[in-house]
């Protein structure tokens, strides 16, 4: 990268506290720089399909259900990685737009079940099919090698980040409590 912005910072950092290690930032950094730029490249089909942020992953998580493409608020909530609330205001503007519909459960007459409608199947596979083809593009450069290593460590820093339980705000520090392995 010519304009390593990243790599300037920490330049500028190591003269400044010769006494610090901002070499983090340089992975840090770059995965925050990363992510606005995954979010700017992946975003337009969804926004021209006028889905809000998080609207897809409600889709496409009762899509991927498979038929009859219904779940619960909790379990679109866990597959989401949301809390209910994120999911019900999503559900309440897809049901408006007649993407998904939200009935008694057949196996809890208590309980509601969100379920995805013929309209927002369709939208979800011809969605789905335009998003793998961006990523792909986003990583045609890699070789099998590098992705099977950017995999890896992704996921290495994954499980770290989960064990150590650290919330919006919160230093990092020695983990609170494990998460169980998957």
């Amino acid at each position: 990268m010519d304009d390593d912005r990243v790599a300037e910072i920490v330049g500028q950092w190591a003269r400044e506290r010769p006494d610090l290690d901002p070499g983090p930032l340089l992975i840090i950094g770059r995965i925050q720089q990363i992510a606005a730029i995954l979010d700017a490249t992946l975003r337009p089909p969804f926004a021209a399909a006028d889905l809000g942020n998080g609207d897809f992953d409600v889709l496409a998580a009762l899509r991927r259900e498979g038929e009859p493409y219904t779940l619960t608020a909790g379990q679109l909530s866990q597959r989401m990685l949301v809390t209910t609330g994120a999911v019900t205001k999503r559900v309440d503007r897809l049901i408006a737009r007649g993407l998904v519909s939200r009935s008694v459960s057949t196996a809890d007459a208590r309980g509601r079940v969100v379920g995805l409608t013929p309209a927002g199947a369709a939208l979800t596979d011809r969605l789905i099919e335009e998003h793998l083809a961006n990523e792909a593009a986003i990583l045609r450069d890699f070789t099998d090698s590098d992705r099977t290593t950017l995999e890896r460590l992704l996921a290495t820093m994954t499980r770290t980040l989960a064990a150590q339980d650290v919330g919006p705000g919160e230093p990092a520090g020695p983990p609170r409590h494990r998460l169980p392995r998957r």
